[in-house]
């Protein structure tokens, strides 16, 4: 199977010993404790569950700094996103430990136990240099800086022993995996080559069919559908909705033994370029050998190219340093003229108006209105419970 990033196996902070995890459960409850952000827990269970390999904990000010203008931490290793547990003031001092507390959960348990190696003030300095390389702008109606605007500027860094996984497992036990439980199973399912597609939203008969495509182009076992399943921005579809709705698609119009659904626990950072190294690091610490990188791979608005996301891989990350290998997909849609799913790409001779497109509005328009999806758009069974989410909202 495919190496974890930067280390000969995979790097999981979770303490999966249970008498182990019982005895720092409580020593927690007499730690100074601190109620991290939502953005800050699923970082702290991205590190239990093995997707930030080889990390060993959150960042300071100096690797913060270093993975924003360079891509690359103090120590020189290749990373695309600051790993972060920011708060506003907190009286800690470093050398001391700490309990992380989940907002995330009713009672706000215990989810970490953190050692504070360092507490620094980042300043508005600070704050430009990481908005600015990481997002590509510092314009805060952005959603992703916006989320991180609202964290504070006290920077807590050091290792972390993660002792649970937040309110996923427990809200989505079907689908909710680790990068080492899906390892497992790729390897259960004897997949050698698996391509993961990475999805925030609802899969539509494009989706479904570009996976297919995909597959065959790289000849792949499988599909690893790997979705999202932490906080959006307002307005997106909940992902117990968008569960529902693949688990649905891949039942009725995959082959058997085709497909992995799975989520994991991660804010969405609408990040776009530099979001799409961390997917295929998180798909390359889950096994995967290859990841599809679409058209605005996790973009919002109009702050991205179409295809930056793809450019990133050939422009910024070193050769060599990723094992993982990217599927670059254009704009899939149904081509009328042909009668099936294409890449805008391979249909030269099309005009926009021989596809199939609705935009996210007039969709949402028609659910509301009680008024079917195209079938060339969406699986009749998957428009029945976006539809249902709809009208019952």
């Amino acid at each position: 199977m495919i190496k974890p990033y930067g280390a000969g196996q995979l790097m999981p902070l979770y303490v999966a010993d249970e008498k182990e995890r019982g005895t720092l459960l409580n020593e927690a409850e007499n730690l100074p404790a601190l109620e991290v952000s939502s953005a800050v827990a699923a970082n702290a269970v991205m590190l239990g569950g093995g997707y930030f390999t080889p990390l060993a904990g959150f960042m300071d000010r100096q690797d913060a700094l270093h993975v924003a203008r360079e891509m690359h931490t103090a120590n020189d290793l290749f990373w695309p996103v600051p790993v972060l547990n920011l708060t506003d003031s907190f009286a800690v001092k470093p050398g001391g430990r700490i309990s992380l507390r989940d907002p995330g959960t009713p009672g706000t348990p215990v989810l970490a136990i953190q050692d504070v190696e360092r507490v620094e003030a980042l300043s508005d300095e600070d704050i430009e240099i990481i908005t600015r390389n990481v997002y590509g702008t510092t314009d805060q109606t952005h959603p992703g800086i916006s989320a991180f605007m609202s964290l504070g500027r006290t920077l807590v860094s050091g290792p972390v022993r993660v002792l649970n996984h937040s309110y996923f497992e427990l809200d989505f036990p079907e689908t909710f995996r680790t990068a080492e439980q899906i390892r497992r199973e790729i390897a259960g399912r004897g997949w050698k080559k698996v391509i993961a597609f990475q999805t925030r939203n609802p899969m539509h008969r494009a989706h479904e069919e570009l996976c297919k495509i995909a597959r065959d182009a790289v000849s792949a076992d499988g599909v690893l559908i790997h979705m999202l399943l932490g906080k959006l921005k307002p307005g997106d579809i909940p992902a117990s909705v968008r569960d529902a709705a693949i688990r649905k698609m891949v039942e009725l119009y995959f082959p058997p033994n085709s497909v992995m659904v799975t989520g994991y626990g991660f804010d969405m950072l609408y990040a776009g370029p530099r979001e799409a190294v961390l997917h295929a690091i998180f798909r390359q610490n889950a096994g995967c050998t290859h990841l599809i990188v679409g058209r605005d791979h996790a973009g919002v608005g109009d702050f991205y190219g179409a295809f930056d996301a793809q450019a990133i891989f050939e422009e910024q990350v070193p050769e060599g340093v990723l094992e993982i290998e990217i599927f670059k997909a254009d704009h899939t849609a149904y081509s009328k003229k042909l009668d099936q799913v294409v890449m805008m790409r391979d249909v030269s001779d099309h005009q926009e108006d021989d596809f199939v497109l609705l935009s996210g509005t007039r969709v949402r328009e028609m659910l509301l209105a009680g008024e079917p999806l195209p079938p060339e758009f969406a699986r009749p069974e998957v428009g029945k419970i976006l539809m249902d989410h709809y009208q019952a909202g």
